[in-house]
């Protein structure tokens, strides 16, 4: 969503008229965002005043892929969470115990209300060899006023201090979020098509089977496809030029 649907308070050209389409042709579509600082109902409240009526079953997030992914493993497990409120509430909605000692696991979100004592923790329980997840890898977000550090800068300060990345990570491109994604919508990878502003989370997709179809109004600018390894199978400049893509 963020870089492709909107950036910060603002719909990006093209939208609007996107969704109708796709509404029109029955075509279905979810918004997938590796963004977990928001919780579903968050982002149901933001489309709301974008203008955009989007229930909450079509928003997916890797905050949400995190907590169904540890269910699987250890249901009302005992969990260290660097995450904003919003995101400790997607939590204790899937029954698991926020605590600050003593967890069992120890997961890493896109935390903007984060503190020197949460880095503090969150360190020492990794050193200690706590299993450790993130529920994604993005290095920036992108707003109106430019880019902001993401989780992936918080990856790298972890690392620094104790030697250690996350065991798994669930969100774009890595394979806990594709399997979600398959199971959410049903459809084989060869029938998905993934749209993005992000070669490294977003294009990527394109190794488990999606399409990809880039769009150049976020993080990634049209020189920079040649030096990376992920390359999409379509380049639009905003999600208008995908009316013309698909609708022409």
């Amino acid at each position: 969503m963020d870089g492709t649907i909107y950036l910060g308070n603002n719909l990006l050209p093209g939208t609007k008229q996107f969704l109708s389409k796709l509404d029109q042709e029955k075509f279905p579509y979810y918004f997938l965002t590796n963004n977990s600082s928001l919780s579903r109902a968050d982002y149901v409240d933001k489309f709301k005043k974008l203008g955009l009526k989007i229930p909450g079953g079509r928003i997916f997030s890797s905050g949400e892929a995190t907590a169904i992914y540890i269910k699987k493993q250890n249901p009302g497990a005992r969990l260290f969470l660097v995450g904003t409120p919003s995101l400790e509430g997607e939590f204790l909605r899937f029954g698991f115990k926020l605590v600050k000692n003593d967890p069992e696991y120890v997961v890493l979100g896109f935390d903007t209300t984060i503190t020197y004592e949460k880095i503090r923790r969150l360190c020492d329980f990794v050193r200690a060899g706590r299993p450790y997840i993130a529920t994604h890898p993005d290095i920036n977000c992108p707003t109106e006023e430019g880019f902001i550090p993401d989780i992936g800068a918080t990856i790298a300060l972890v690392e620094a201090s104790t030697g250690r990345t996350p065991d798994v990570i669930i969100g774009k491109p890595h394979p806990p979020i594709v399997e979600a994604i398959i199971e959410k919508t049903g459809f084989n990878p060869n029938e998905i098509v993934m749209v993005g502003d992000r070669l490294y989370t977003d294009i990527a997709l394109g190794q488990a089977g999606l399409t990809t179809v880039l769009v150049l109004s976020g993080e990634t600018k049209l020189g920079d496809i040649e030096g990376s390894p992920y390359k999409p199978d379509y380049v639009v400049s905003n999600i208008s030029g995908l009316n013309d893509l698909y609708f022409s």
